[in-house]
């Protein structure tokens, strides 16, 4: 660091100069871009759009996708790259037994379930992902956002190994939103108009231009590019990265 440099550094700190940019940094919207189930269409499409403008993104993997099999080293390169690979259970069970869930296959129903098993395959998953990335820290996302089996809650036993479990760890000032078939100007107008005590905001995509549950790829880069434009309202980064950081503050 130069004489100059040092003398500005100075100055701000004997000033409310830096207060003024500290307060000014803490007070931007975090953003979580997190992709479910491993699919095809995030590692053609999502990944190099957010790696475009450098954009650290969450993607909750399902061990038994068949993408893991076939594109294994594109997971671990896109680790590699920044980018969480979160937990979203070993076969990705889901309730039958509430509404629009014809999809869900018998082996798939928690209603069939015990929580020792949804625990099981949970920690399961997660040696997986160990083998994949080698890290021991990472946050879950359940399956449909379902949280019990068999009307028993199986989210208390698995807290201890989480740094955070989206969609229940997630305070009044956090909104989560799991867009599909939108415009990129619905995604935008969702992130600029929500609530002002709000600090995080959870976009949670599934396909992006393909896949199930998509929305497409001009959508998505139009909400990226608004991101990346307005920097100074929101910092965007993987989920882990955002809650381990709002545990500092």
């Amino acid at each position: 660091m130069n004489s100059l440099s040092k003398a500005l550094l100075l100055l701000c700190c004997l000033t409310s100069a830096c207060s003024i940019y500290a307060a000014t940094d803490n007070s931007k919207i975090a953003v979580s871009l997190s992709y479910d189930d491993a699919l095809a269409s995030q590692l053609d499409n999502a990944l190099p759009a957010l790696n475009k403008y450098n954009f650290k993104a969450s993607f909750y993997l399902v061990p038994n996708s068949e993408t893991i099999t076939s594109r294994l080293s594109e997971w671990r390169k896109a680790t590699q790259q920044g980018h969480e690979l979160g937990n979203h259970s070993l076969f990705h069970p889901c309730s039958a037994s509430k509404p629009s869930r014809a999809w869900v296959s018998d082996e798939q129903n928690l209603d069939h379930y015990s929580t020792a098993r949804v625990i099981r395959e949970v920690l399961t998953a997660n040696v997986f992902l160990q083998a994949i990335d080698g890290k021991t820290q990472r946050t879950f996302t359940p399956p449909c956002f379902d949280t019990q089996a068999a009307g028993n809650d199986f989210i208390e036993p698995l807290r201890a190994h989480f740094v955070a479990i989206k969609g229940v760890d997630d305070s009044e000032h956090t909104v989560l939103w799991a867009p599909v078939n939108v415009t990129g100007q619905q995604l935008i107008d969702y992130v600029k108009n929500v609530p002002e005590n709000v600090r995080l905001i959870n976009l949670l995509f599934h396909g992006i231009g393909g896949d199930h549950l998509s929305v497409s790829v001009t959508a998505h880069a139009q909400l990226l590019a608004y991101l990346a434009a307005n920097k100074d309202q929101y910092y965007v980064d993987s989920y882990i990265n955002i809650m381990k950081k709002q545990e500092k503050e």
